[in-house]
């Protein structure tokens, strides 16, 4: 079974997430499965009405797949970059920049649907 972060305990409802239906929830982590499938490894058809349908929201593969995303997208920066430093630099102050860059509120809708 894949790692969906269910070690962290019992997935709840706590409040501090943007508020998106189960639709918009399920949209948004098909395309960050898709984005992750493109570096890999490959992530499973297990959203709800999927062949392997795990039981767990679109919400909480959203998190756990954007988790493997981000890891991936590290190991790439690992392997490609010519020197430890660089490597650092780049998953360091320059991602933080990037981020902060995401941060930034430009349209009520950060993520298209």
């Amino acid at each position: 079974m894949d790692d969906h972060g269910d070690d962290f305990g019992q997935w709840g409802t706590e409040g501090s997430a943007v508020q998106r239906t189960e639709d918009e929830w399920t949209a948004i982590a098909g395309h960050v499965r898709h984005a992750a499938n493109k570096i890999g490894p490959t992530l499973p058809l297990c959203l709800p009405g999927e062949p392997q349908e795990c039981g767990r929201s679109a919400q909480q593969h959203v998190l756990a797949w954007a988790a493997h995303l981000k890891a991936a997208a590290h190991h790439v920066i690992e392997q490609a970059a010519p020197s430890e430093a660089r490597a650092a630099y780049v998953a360091g102050p320059l991602y933080r920049r990037k981020l902060a860059d995401l941060r930034v509120p430009t349209a009520p809708a950060d993520i298209p649907r």
